[in-house]
This record gives C-alpha cells, sequence and structure tokens, in this order.
C-alpha cells in the first residue's frame, strides 16, 4: 500500500466516521486542535488502523504525532517495518 492510499483510507474513515469535514483534512491539521480528536476517537482510529493496516498502533509512540501528515508517516512507516 502506498502512501496516497494510506492518505485515502485515513480520510475516509476520518470523514465517514468521525464525521469530520474533508476540507479540515489538511497535513498541516493538529489532531487535537484542528480536528477535534479525544481520546475515545483515538481508541477507534487504533482498532481501525489495526484492523485495516494489520499493524500495531503504540500509545508511547503516538505521544509525538500532532499533525495529521505525521499521523499518516507514522502508518507509513509502521507498514514498512511489518
Amino acid at each position: 500500500m502506498n502512501r496516497e492510499e494510506i492518505i485515502e483510507t485515513i480520510n475516509n474513515f476520518l470523514i465517514e466516521e468521525l464525521e469530520i469535514d474533508a476540507e479540515r483534512l489538511k497535513d498541516d491539521a493538529r489532531l487535537r486542535e484542528d480536528l477535534k480528536i479525544d481520546s475515545l476517537d483515538f481508541v477507534d482510529i487504533a482498532v481501525i488502523v489495526e484492523e485495516h493496516f494489520k499493524i500495531k498502533i503504540k500509545p508511547e509512540e503516538m505521544k509525538n504525532v500532532k499533525l495529521l501528515s505525521q499521523f499518516y508517516d507514522y502508518i507509513e512507516n509502521k507498514m514498512k517495518e511489518a
């Protein structure tokens, strides 16, 4: 799966499941402040990502992920490790 497919999958989930407006999904969007993703949303995201991408998200690794682009990077890098 390439980066574009990762971005499309993540964005579709954010739009459909968390009801985030597509125009707010910019690379520099802050997950908590701009997209209003809270800790419960992160749990949902982790489950979906783990099921769809077959990778395990570690909470301690997510502490430094603040921007949507960093989240894409995180998923892409975890997939390369797998």
